[in-house]
């Protein structure tokens, strides 16, 4: 008998548990986390740097297993294997009845890629990792320069980097019954013919974005918020404005629940503008969204929202019932969900490394796999990266986004995988004209997102 089937297993943790019933072709659930360094990846330095990073994180050295109740994870004697980028972005990572980690580490010349399957873990817990692998390479790459810093970069035990918080923080709470809600709008468009995705990223300052959003006394991800519902609403007919512009937002629990798990530990809020109702001007926008921000992020809400959704896993009754059931019921429920659901804006927020490591380090870069469209920030220094993934053709929606920015003074590099948007230098003056259609790249065009650049 193989070794690895007496390997220890553990359970998905319960914002997990969705992921493996209702991962679709098009949607892999996989995100895309990339460092760009200043100087060429060395493949043999990133092995090994790899290595010694992935047994620090010992919940990530696992397969993922069917049982008769529940998906789960079981711990593997397989090893992450370095390889040059030649998959697209967020291609499939598990696979049915197949034993693969799920996760890959890839590179092209001066980036490091690292994609991880949802169920393994959040975006906090997946930059983690991409930090500790970026620091052990550093080490490993410039011995002389940084020999004797204190830059061993594991912030927690690898038991608590594999805790699961959500149990350690559930607890019952009445059962109420949720209030319908409206079917949300949904962005129009043709959806790519190879089910692959379309990645276009806008590289700013963070000091000129912050300048903006204090104009409106308001934060970076408020105000971004509000931009891309504002850009949405450009997107509608005007009959689509009978329906809510509903954007989720992932929030990291880890600010609220003390928490070093490098697992999934992330809630959802929701931030709903009806512009039928509303007077759809920016500054009503901002308003909405703010309030939104300010009463659904606190501890309370957040904890009630947790509970309720792991109540179900909870229940005795749910407990029994074969997984191929509920596979069924769970992707049944995330249609229904996703009926409710317009955007998502996902912000990994300021990554921040040991300060030796950072004369090395250029930049970090975030995409997630979509069936709709999903924008993720984070910065680095004073570079604000927003890297806008989508299952559609076409880019008006993110030329939108981005013009909205530069007429407020923010100037934006714009790359993409299939439209050579242009470089904003100077801010154009505000129209109100829909974007001219993106000509399409020529065949050494920009496409850095992507993978391989020109």
């Amino acid at each position: 008998m193989p070794a690895y089937r007496n390997l220890k297993w553990s359970r998905l943790d319960n914002a997990a548990k969705i992921f493996p019933s209702t991962m679709e072709k098009a949607d892999t659930r996989v995100f895309r986390f990339s460092c760009e360094l200043t100087g060429e990846v060395d493949p043999r330095l990133l092995q090994q740097a790899v290595e010694v990073a992935s047994e620090s994180f010992p919940g990530y050295l696992a397969v993922m297993r069917r049982g008769l109740f529940w998906y789960y994870l079981e711990q593997t004697d397989l090893r992450p294997e370095v390889a040059e980028e030649a998959l697209q972005p967020c291609a499939p990572l598990y696979q049915r009845d197949r034993r693969t980690l799920l996760y890959r580490v890839s590179y092209y010349r001066r980036r490091i890629n690292l994609e991880i399957y949802h169920a393994l873990s959040d975006g906090t817990g997946a930059m983690t990792f991409l930090k500790a692998i970026v620091t052990r390479y550093l080490l490993l790459r410039y011995p002389e320069s940084l020999r004797g810093e204190a830059l061993d970069w594991i912030p927690a035990p690898a038991f608590e980097k594999s805790a699961d918080s959500f149990q350690k923080y559930y607890q019952r709470v009445p059962h109420t019954k949720a209030p319908k809600r409206p079917r949300a709008y949904h962005l129009r468009g043709e959806f790519r013919e190879n089910e692959d995705l379309q990645l276009i990223e806008g590289i700013a300052s963070v000091k000129e974005v912050l300048a903006a959003a204090h104009r409106y006394q308001t934060t970076l991800t408020v105000y971004l918020t509000a931009v891309l519902i504002e850009a949405i609403h450009e997107e509608m007919y005007l009959r689509d404005e009978k329906h809510p512009v509903v954007i989720r937002v992932p929030v990291n629990l880890r600010k609220y629940f003390p928490s070093e798990t490098a697992k999934n530990f992330f809630g959802m809020i929701e931030v709903s503008y009806h512009f039928r109702q509303s007077s759809g001007e920016f500054t009503d926008i901002l308003k909405t969204v703010d309030e939104t921000f300010k009463q659904e992020l606190c501890p309370e809400r957040l904890s009630v929202r947790m509970n309720q959704l792991a109540q179900l896993e909870h229940n005795p009754l749910v407990q029994i019932v074969p997984l191929p059931v509920k596979n069924v019921v769970l992707r049944q429920a995330r249609r229904l969900s996703d009926r409710e659901e317009t955007a998502v804006i996902s912000n990994i927020g300021r990554v921040t490394l040991p300060e030796p490591l950072t004369p090395y380090v250029d930049s970090f870069h975030i995409f997630a796999s979509t069936l709709k469209t999903q924008l993720c920030l984070c910065s680095f220094g004073d570079r604000l990266q927003m890297g806008f993934s989508s299952a559609f053709e076409g880019a008006g929606l993110q030329q939108r986004f981005f013009r909205r920015l530069a007429s407020e003074g923010v100037a934006i590099t714009v790359s993409a995988t299939d439209f050579p948007l242009e470089e904003v230098k100077k801010p154009p003056a505000p129209s109100k004209k829909p974007a001219r259609k993106a000509e399409k790249q020529a065949a050494n065009g920009p496409s850095a997102p992507s993978g391989k650049e020109g």
